[in-house]
């Protein structure tokens, strides 16, 4: 049960909600693409002197911002919807639904909570401050879930993240919005238009402000992160041309992305992986399948063989680099034979850790239209297999790493021992060791000393 929910069930036991006027929550959901789109919705209502609540209970503005990619995250949507009933005897109470499911779903969510005040697609955050100011008036009910046209760069006044904000060590950053890639199992497309990049320049200026306030390491953001600049009117600028920009930022001192997509994986990007001090070693690169045909059937615009390419290369040119991928097991129509090609390409690969799921339906996509459907227990039981493989994968990895020497970035305590701090290595290896708080947001060199599929326990050297 999440917290969210604990509290709310105790309004339905009788415990009145202690709202405060001027306040706001936002649950939510998905990738850190809706994390970067929570704090813009953060922002743009802290700019009309909303502040953020403690709790659910005491905000008078809660925003759902919802995900879409699986069936799960909108289950827990609606249920989170129907535990937020009781909250609406109050009068000065504003509920916001936003996000993918927004987009995609409007008209579901008006029809099965009506309570909900306005919903808002991915395309129109900057309309938020004015739909809650409308919602306040307690004017009828809004929908505004228009996707961007495609133009040469983003049209949105995106708000300065790091005005009125406590400095982070960690930051993401948006540089490309949308999807034109058309996997037939994603819905992303729909729900967040066509490929954009956002220009050169607004990066650079944004990535040189939050250095400057504390920010120590950016995450680059984009559906294929790696496309980025081909439709810019400013004119091409590749990928591996904005992460040497970025790197000549004085403040900043490393550079993540995520998530490149295999087939505009050039060898400029290698090249620069390799060889700029502040770009990370480590790369997750979506496989999906290890069936040809499978990744056919999907749409992915590769084969099995050029993404091995990719890998081959990428541990040739930079030994020791830290290897992630996504894994979709149960995909319309996979064979027993197809499935094992996915274990066997794992067994190849040997990644550092993996997201695994089962194919989730999703309406409205090619996939989600198919009649050979893989039962719900043949996916699990797939699943399962995938996620026993890969955790033996990353133990044997992580415990080959002992007496290792790693740069870690301390990003703060952990939660089970403060006087026990953590961050993650260049190559993405969670690292726990003993140091002191002072240490927070600055590098440090530790020596490793036991592994855990989870990661790595160290000592500071």
């Amino acid at each position: 049960m999440s917290a969210q929910t604990a509290l709310l069930r105790n309004v339905s036991l009788g415990e009145r909600p202690k709202m405060r006027l001027g306040t706001y929550f936002i649950q939510t959901w998905g990738c850190q693409m809706n994390e970067e789109d929570t704090e813009q919705m953060g922002l743009y209502l802290e700019g009309i002197g909303f502040k953020p609540a403690a709790n659910i209970l005491e905000a008078q503005v809660i925003l759902l911002n919802t995900c879409s990619v699986r069936k799960k995250p909108e289950d827990k949507a609606f249920s989170l919807l129907g535990e937020l009933v009781p909250l609406r005897t109050s009068k000065d109470l504003i509920l916001g639904v936003c996000g993918c499911m927004a987009q995609a779903r409007a008209d579901e969510i008006r029809r099965r909570a009506p309570h909900v005040d306005f919903v808002l697609g991915t395309g129109d955050l900057g309309l938020l401050p004015g739909l809650v100011q409308e919602a306040a008036q307690k004017r009828k009910f809004q929908k505004r879930v228009s996707l961007p046209e495609r133009k040469g760069n983003v049209v949105e006044d995106v708000p300065q993240r790091h005005l009125g904000r406590p400095a982070k060590v960690k930051s993401f950053v948006p540089i490309q919005y949308g999807c034109d890639k058309f996997c037939t199992f994603c819905i992303v497309p729909t729900t967040r238009g066509r490929e954009r990049s956002r220009p050169t320049a607004d990066i650079l200026e944004e990535v040189r402000v939050l250095a400057e306030a504390g920010t120590r390491e950016v995450t680059l953001l984009g559906q294929t992160v790696n496309s980025y600049g081909k439709n810019l009117l400013e004119g091409k600028v590749p990928f591996s041309t904005l992460l040497w920009q970025l790197s000549e930022i004085p403040d900043l001192k490393r550079i993540r992305y995520t998530s490149p997509y295999p087939r505009d994986f050039k060898a400029d990007l290698i090249e620069t992986i390799r060889d700029c001090p502040k770009v990370m070693e480590h790369c997750h690169l979506p496989i999906q399948s290890g069936d040809d045909e499978m990744l056919k059937e999907m749409h992915r615009l590769y084969s099995v063989d050029s993404y091995l390419e990719i890998i081959d290369e990428l541990r040739r040119e930079i030994p020791g680099v830290g290897l992630t991928t996504d894994v979709i097991v149960g995909f319309p129509g996979e064979t027993d034979e197809q499935f094992l090609n996915t274990m066997r390409l794992m067994e190849r690969v040997r990644f550092d850790g993996a997201y695994m799921f089962a194919y989730s339906i999703r309406p409205g996509t090619p996939a989600g239209d198919r009649k050979d459907q893989v039962p719900e227990i043949i996916k699990k039981n797939r699943l399962a297999q995938l996620i026993d493989l890969q955790n033996r994968i990353t133990c044997e990895i992580n415990a080959k790493m002992i007496g290792a020497t790693l740069e870690v970035l301390v990003e703060g305590p952990s939660a089970k021992d403060p006087s026990v701090m953590q961050g993650y290595s260049r190559e993405w290896k969670m690292v726990h060791f003993k140091a002191s708080p002072e240490r927070i947001g600055r590098l440090a060199q530790v020596r490793v000393t036991d592994s855990r599929v989870w990661g790595l326990s160290a000592e500071l050297i």
